[in-house]
């Protein structure tokens, strides 16, 4: 899962902006280094999305530069996407597990699914988590 973001120099620093994460802003004294604070900033602020429960933009922009997204939180975004409406205690009965390890899944900072957890929600969800 990537995001785009674009860099602007603005007197003496790089200026990083996701326009799919408006709230997303860092900079960098070289272009080199506003890469490497944009991953930072975007991860921060989409595990803090995800952990508040407020929405995530879909990443729609194309232009810019490509900026990977934490396999962790990108595995909470597309879980917590399959989910949909549905309550946690009825997706984790499904997967025949406890309400609370379900939870840990949709955390970015908790979640580290075993093969046989993809494979039970995979089952669930009919669709794959694998292929992030």
């Amino acid at each position: 899962m990537t995001y785009n973001c674009d860099i602007t120099k603005q007197e003496d620093k790089f200026v990083v902006r996701f326009p799919d994460v408006p709230n997303a802003i860092t900079f960098g004294k070289s272009e080199e280094d506003a890469l490497y604070m944009a991953q930072d900033v975007l991860n921060g602020i989409l595990a803090s999305h995800i952990e508040n429960g407020y929405p995530i933009s879909d990443s729609k922009y194309t232009g810019g530069h490509p900026i990977e997204v934490s396999p962790k939180i990108a595995f909470a975004i597309e879980l917590r996407k399959a989910r949909a409406d549905r309550p946690q205690k009825e997706i984790a009965q499904a997967a025949g597990m406890s309400y609370q390890q379900y939870q840990r899944l949709e955390n970015p900072r908790k979640t580290n699914p075993t093969l046989e957890t993809l494979w039970r929600l995979q089952k669930v969800f009919k669709r794959p988590f694998l292929a992030l």
